[in-house]
């Protein structure tokens, strides 16, 4: 059984921080779960434009308030408290936060935690990262 308290992970290298964001990474790929989960926290009035092209990820929205904007179709939906988006089609997305967003991700296939975000707003693939 692996328990982990996600307030005694923030000050360890499981957070990782970037533009106005910090994820705390719950479990890793070396977790062997399938899948990495992280609670992850988006500085109010940021903008955010990622396109996981090599992961899918569901996210959970806790608290706060924003929206996700799919880029390819131009539809923006509302992040409130309650809601759920799963980015099924590797979707490049744009997350606008009006209030500090606290959100729930998963990562399939799971990140290793050594990640950065390139230029294009990806991760490299496992197969890259290795």
């Amino acid at each position: 059984m692996i328990v982990r308290d996600v307030n005694k992970l923030k000050d360890t290298d499981r957070s990782v921080s970037d533009k106005k964001w910090t994820s705390v990474r719950m479990l890793l790929a070396d977790d062997a779960m399938g899948f990495s989960f992280h609670i992850t926290y988006i500085q109010a009035g940021s903008e955010h434009t990622f396109h996981y092209k090599n992961h899918f990820e569901s996210v959970y929205c806790i608290s706060g308030k924003g929206t996700i904007e799919d880029l390819a179709t131009g539809e923006t939906h509302q992040i409130t408290p309650g809601v759920m988006y799963a980015l099924d089609k590797h979707d490049k997305h744009t997350v606008r936060c009006e209030e500090e967003l606290v959100l729930a991700c998963c990562f399939n296939p799971p990140v290793t935690g050594k990640e950065v975000h390139r230029e294009d707003g990806s991760y490299a693939s496992p197969d890259e990262a290795a």
